[in-house]
């Protein structure tokens, strides 16, 4: 969810002679996973030298989230870097006021996949007094995977940028790199092909700075356009480089659009999922001073999260007759979804159901649960609910409603399905039990 968080609900299922029930497990509330691996590490930051200061050896304390723990090959991953603890503080005896701080970061891949990408935060903070700790913040960014098994992912080293009356810079580095593993996802192998991958040789800059962008396993020769990105729609910086004999690309591309939030590099004239690689992550510090006698107004939206809840905790489906079989049919008691991170992030609510036990070890497989999946978006969210295909659930599970990546995602969704359970002839009468687990991520 927001920061990796999945949450579940599970459905008993009964049939009886004469009807076929699902019911709740319990309270209405769905329970949490486990929460991403809160980790300390040895850091070193380097305070401004206009605060004539020494280095700070201090412990950031940090947790790394997923959005997909269990991706394919070619899936792009969307990655939250938090640093709940920083290790370093106000390096000056002057309060600073609320927004005016943007870090920037690395997340170090190892296991299956190796290398590190960039995540970046936005310009926001409660202010912090003299001297006084910095505040607690979250950076995002994405990698593709491109190797199926165990990934793992660690905190790297991190920027903290101050924009107020100078332009300054803290960057923090890891002592003993790499840090300790907070997230593992579990990558499997989906028949995908596209292994392009890049990387940004920093994270941030002022409108017209130039930014390096590296990559591999592109089409040797191939030309390749570098462009910025706003969400899923590029903006006014563009580039170009050409691969090597060995796929390897390596340019250099101008950000001077403000509303570049990330940047891409791809094969072709437009963007593809199969010839594309990124974004990775980059801020655009706008450093713009304002003019003589005006004031900065700031004001904040806060984050909230992403939920689920359900209407019910039973459903009942019709029976069917001993020698006949034939489908038992029902509805999915609605389920409510609320989107209220404000990221770029979409949402995926899956299913899947274990075999339906009855008398005497008798059994009805997973498989023959199917559902026709309905959704419908509130008015005004930005997001638009689509539903999954309709078809079996089955125990390797289906996709019972999304919504998209976008630059900007939310809102309110209610999601119901048709519920059909093919019962097989001469299935001996009696109460028949499964559960149908829900996934929001």
């Amino acid at each position: 969810m927001g920061s990796g968080t999945r949450r579940r609900h599970r459905w008993a299922a009964l049939l009886g002679a004469t009807a076929l029930a699902v019911t709740g497990g319990g309270a209405l509330a769905c329970p949490a996973s486990a929460e991403p691996q809160q980790v300390d590490f040895a850091t070193h930051c380097v305070p401004p030298p206009i605060a004539g200061i020494p280095p700070i050896d201090g412990t950031t304390t940090a947790k790394i989230a997923v959005d997909n723990a269990t991706p394919k090959v070619g899936d792009t991953v969307t990655v939250t870097y938090t640093v709940v603890k920083p290790a370093a503080s106000n390096p000056v005896d002057i309060a600073l006021p609320a927004d005016i701080m943007t870090p920037t970061g690395k997340v170090i891949l190892g296991g299956a996949q190796t290398g590190d990408f960039t995540v970046a935060g936005p310009k926001k903070n409660d202010p912090v007094p003299g001297k006084g700790a910095f505040p607690s913040f979250s950076m995002t960014g994405t990698f593709t995977v491109t190797t199926p098994g165990a990934i793992t992912l660690s905190p790297g080293d991190y920027n903290i940028h101050t924009s107020y009356l100078l332009e300054l810079d803290t960057p923090c580095t890891v002592t003993n790199p790499p840090a300790p593993v907070s997230e593992t996802v579990t990558a499997t192998d989906g028949g995908q092909t596209n292994n392009r991958a890049i990387s940004l040789g920093t994270a941030s800059g002022k409108p017209g700075d130039s930014v390096t962008v590296t990559g591999t396993n592109f089409t040797p020769g191939a030309a390749v356009t570098l462009a910025g990105r706003a969400g899923t729609a590029e903006t006014a910086d563009k580039g170009t480089a050409t691969a090597n004999a060995q796929g390897a690309i390596s340019g250099t591309l101008v950000v001077s659009d403000k509303a570049t939030t990330g940047v891409v590099a791809y094969e072709g004239s437009a963007w593809s999922d199969a010839k594309g690689a990124g974004p990775a992550a980059y801020v655009v510090i706008d450093d713009t001073p304002l003019p003589e006698g005006s004031q900065k107004v700031n004001s904040s939206v806060k984050a909230g999260t992403l939920s689920m809840t359900q209407a019910g905790d039973t459903v009942e489906l019709a029976a069917v007759d001993y020698g006949k079989g034939g489908f038992s049919r029902g509805s999915l008691q609605t389920v409510t979804v609320k989107d209220f991170r404000g990221g770029p992030a979409g949402w995926s609510l899956t299913g899947k159901v274990t075999d339906f036990a009855g008398p005497g070890g008798v059994k009805i497989d997973a498989a023959k649960l199917g559902w026709t999946p309905v959704c419908a978006t509130k008015t005004g969210s930005p997001s638009t609910c689509q539903p999954g295909s309709p078809g079996s659930v089955g125990s390797a599970g289906a996709t019972l409603a999304s919504t998209p990546n976008g630059a900007q995602t939310g809102g309110e969704f209610t999601v119901d399905a048709r519920l059909s359970l093919n019962v097989p002839a001469f299935t001996p009468p009696g109460a028949y039990s499964g559960v149908l687990t829900l996934t929001l991520t």
